[in-house]
Parts: C-alpha cells; sequence; structure tokens
C-alpha cells in the first residue's frame, strides 16, 4: 500500500520522473535527440574512423590515397629497371691497335670484331702443305687476335668477354698448315763442364728435345720438319770462390771423419773462436754417431765423404747411388742434418758421376790447397804448406782420421794462428761461398738440390771419354 505524502517533484501521488540532464543522457536518448540526416563526432572510436562513414552507413570508403601510393610505387619500377637497364648497356673502354674503342660492356672479341669490320680490315694467313707450299690462298687463321699480350684462339673469340681497359693488337691472320700426323723423336740433351775451380754444381738442367717428321692428311706430302724444339744441354759449372773486393777468407775442411781425434779437433776450433766443415763417411759416422752429432752442436757444417772411402769413378750407376744415399742417410740419423753436399773420396768424380747422380748432390766440392797431413811428413810441413800458399777464398784440405792425429792436433793452432795473423777470417765452406757475389747467386744453396720436373739425365757428348 502506498504512503501518501509528498513525492520528489512536490506532487503529492504524481508519477516520479527522470531529471533531465543534457550532458549525461543515456545513449538511447542521445541518439532520439539527434536530428535525421546529420552527421556528428563518435568520441568513443575516434575522428579517423567516424569520418569514413557518411551518415548511418557502416560500408567503408575506399582511402582517397591509395591511386598516388601505387603511382609512386610504378614510377619506382619504372626508375629501377632503368637504371638497370642502363648499368646493364653501359659502354666501357677498350684499346683496339694503340685506339681508344668504346664497346658495351659484357661484349666479346667476336662482337667488337664484327662491329669494327675487322676481317674486312685485314687479311687471313693461308693454307700451307707441311713442305711449306700453299694449299689454298687466305685459307689459314682469319685475323691474329692478343688481349693484353695473350693470344686469343678463332674459337674462344666469341666466349672471350671484354669489361674495360683491355689492350686488344688485331693483324693479318697468319699462316696455318694441314692437319697433318706427326712423327716425334726425342732428342737428349749432353752433359757440358765448364770453367775450372774446387766447387762444381749444376749450373743448367738438361731438358729434352724434339725432332719431327710430318706427313700432310691433305696433301699427302712427307716432310722433315728437323729440330723443331731444341735440346737443352746441362751444364755442370766448376769455379773458385773469389771473395768480394778480395777480401781474406779462408775454409778450414777435414775429411774421413769422425775419429778418435774429433772431438780434440773441436776443442782446438772453439778455443781459436772459428768453425769448420766436416765431411763425415757414412760407415765412420755409424760408429760414432755421438762424435758426429759433436760436431754438428759445435756449430761446424757437415757434408758428406761418402759412405765408405771406395772411389766412385768407374763404378756402375746402381753403386754410386747406393753409396751416395748410404753416406747421407747415416749422417742425418746421427745428427739429424740432411746434407746434399758431397766430397767425393779422393776427389774422384768425373762426367760420368754427374749423369748418374746429379739429383743427389748439391755440389762436389774439392780443395784448393792440400795441406799433406796424410803423408805424416811433419806438423811443421803441413804449416807452412797451408801458409805459404794461401789466397783469399781457398779452400784447405785436412784429414780427420786416427793415423794423422797426433800431426793434425799439432799443426792445426799453428795453422789457426798464422792465417788469423795475416788477415784471415776462417769461416764454413757455406759462409765462405757467400762472400762471392756472383758465385752465390748462381748457387743459392750449398746444402740442398732439387731436380725440375722438366730435368732429365743428360747423356755424354759424343767426343767425350767414359770412365777409364
Amino acid at each position: 500500500m502506498r504512503q501518501n505524502g509528498s513525492n520528489l517533484n512536490g506532487r503529492s501521488g504524481a508519477r516520479p520522473t527522470a531529471r533531465r540532464d543534457l550532458g549525461q543522457l543515456p545513449s538511447g536518448q542521445r541518439k532520439r535527440h539527434r536530428k535525421p540526416g546529420a552527421m556528428y563526432l563518435n568520441h568513443s572510436r575516434g575522428f579517423s574512423d567516424r569520418s569514413a562513414r557518411i551518415g548511418n552507413s557502416r560500408t567503408p570508403r575506399r582511402s582517397s590515397r591509395l591511386p598516388y601510393a601505387l603511382i609512386a610505387v610504378g614510377c619506382a619500377l619504372v626508375l629501377f629497371i632503368a637504371a638497370v637497364v642502363g648499368y646493364v648497356n653501359r659502354s666501357v673502354d677498350v684499346e683496339l691497335n694503340g685506339q681508344k674503342t668504346a664497346v658495351r660492356v659484357g661484349s666479346t672479341l667476336q662482337n667488337l670484331i664484327d662491329d669494327q669490320e675487322l676481317t674486312d680490315t685485314y687479311d687471313a694467313g693461308d693454307l700451307l702443305a707441311v713442305d711449306d707450299s700453299v694449299l689454298k690462298r687466305h685459307g689459314g687463321e682469319k685475323l691474329s687476335v692478343k688481349v693484353d699480350g695473350k693470344r686469343v684462339k678463332q674459337g674462344k673469340w666469341d666466349s672471350r668477354e671484354l669489361e674495360g681497359g683491355e689492350k686488344v693488337t688485331v693483324k693479318d691472320g697468319r699462316n696455318t698448315y694441314e692437319k697433318h700426323e706427326v712423327q716425334a723423336t726425342v732428342i737428349e740433351p749432353k752433359l757440358k763442364v765448364e770453367g775450372t775451380g774446387a766447387i762444381e754444381y749444376v749450373q743448367t738442367w738438361g731438358v729434352q728435345g724434339r725432332s719431327e717428321v710430318w706427313v700432310g692428311e691433305q696433301s699427302g706430302k712427307t716432310q722433315d720438319r728437323g729440330e723443331v724444339v731444341p735440346a737443352t744441354d746441362c751444364v755442370v759449372a766448376c769455379a773458385s770462390v773469389a771473395p768480394k773486393g778480395n777480401e781474406k777468407y779462408v775454409a778450414l775442411t777435414f775429411d774421413e771423419g769422425p775419429s778418435g781425434a774429433t772431438k780434440q779437433i773441436l776443442q782446438v776450433l772453439k778455443e781459436k773462436g772459428v768453425t769448420a766443415t766436416f765431411f763425415l763417411s757414412g760407415d765412420a759416422v755409424e760408429a760414432s754417431p755421438a762424435t758426429a752429432k759433436a760436431i754438428v752442436d759445435a756449430g761446424c757444417e757437415i757434408g758428406s765423404n761418402s759412405y765408405s772411402d771406395d772411389s766412385l769413378k768407374g763404378q756402375d750407376r746402381e753403386a754410386v747411388r747406393e753409396q751416395i744415399t748410404k753416406g747421407t742417410d747415416a749422417i742425418k740419423s746421427a745428427t739429424g742434418v740432411k746434407t746434399m753436399l758431397l766430397r767425393a773420396p779422393y776427389a774422384a768424380f768425373d762426367e760420368q758421376n754427374w749423369i748418374d747422380a746429379m739429383d743427389l748432390v748439391s755440389a762436389v766440392v774439392s780443395w784448393n790447397i792440400d795441406s799433406g797431413d796424410w803423408l805424416l811428413n811433419g806438423a811443421d810441413e803441413q804449416v807452412s804448406t797451408v801458409l805459404d800458399s794461401v789466397t783469399p777464398g781457398n779452400i784447405v784440405l785436412l784429414t780427420d782420421r786416427d793415423e794423422c792425429a797426433e800431426q793434425t792436433l799439432e799443426a792445426l793452432p799453428q795453422i789457426i794462428d798464422g792465417l788469423v795473423a795475416d788477415g784471415y777470417k776462417i769461416v764454413t765452406l757455406s759462409d765462405l761461398v757467400k762472400t762471392d757475389t756472383s758465385l752465390s747467386k748462381k748457387l743459392t744453396s750449398l746444402t740442398k738440390v732439387a731436380m725440375p720436373k722438366d730435368a732429365v739425365f743428360p747423356q755424354l757428348a759424343e767426343d767425350d771419354d767414359t770412365a777409364e
């Protein structure tokens, strides 16, 4: 039951009504208060969303900016394509027979030849029979073409691209021979020994030559073309050391060691502050490897005196190679040093020995002065022989052998003192060679050698006698 009394608007029993507040109307009332056909901002969705709509329609309108964007993209694509086409078709300069000529980048030699009409400018060579008679006029090479000095064959013209900067030379084509069968004969190199001196080494390696007989397929003619590739003869040079400015250098060398006296010899050298070169016998090294190692540890140079004290002269190829190889292998095993420097026993190493073993030795060294200690004529005789004979660049022979030990140990200090007093510097054999500018350029290593791949062992010249 309702109570009587005044209501909120002061009317008794009247229905209450909502207060009108235009600033806070419910959405339904706000819609009812909008004028038909008018446009209003929807703050909840934003201006951009609302502005895309017309009236009460919910269908979006396509942006008016889209056509302009498509036009811009299209223009950029056209410019890009134009740039690519321009780059691909750009011109570069080449030098054609001394004249600057523009060509499209990527052009081939064939393009250049065609564009410049060079086949009409120059004459083709002739096609020749094997005997040099002409089979067909202008039937040979069309053009003679070089790029940067290198000849390019006709079959490569259409694949040789020009990038710019090349020097192209085009001349008349060369004469060419008909197709022919080649009957080749090898020409073997000969051995030549030139000069004199205590040091021998290979100055020029031998290379085979070739002579040919041609049989023409078209003409049917046969022609001896002779020596088409000359043989390169092997040259063994002999020289003595000539120190620059004639400075006083000398090398002391010892043969046949190691012996029971070797360590005492090393002690003398140490006390005198000099070094020497020892040519070791393989069998002696095997008998006393520690002594051989002591020579290296003392800072002295080592070479091979072959394996045993047997002359190599007159032995067959296999025996010579075995003696040399066994000697160097024994030294390598005992000292860790691989040497190819050889002093043949008795300095007997002839031309046939060179032919048989030139790939095994860097140099074969004898001497300029033989001290004569092996004659056992006394220390005084040995000392005077050396000091009275020495000249700059000399190699002195001494013997490291038990039979000579007492005399050598007595004479060695006197020899060293006498040489030093006379202004000589005592050095190893390798260091002695370095004092000779000309020789050291030709003999780059006294302990190593490498036979070139195209080199072969030479033969004795026809007027040479075989080993005696």
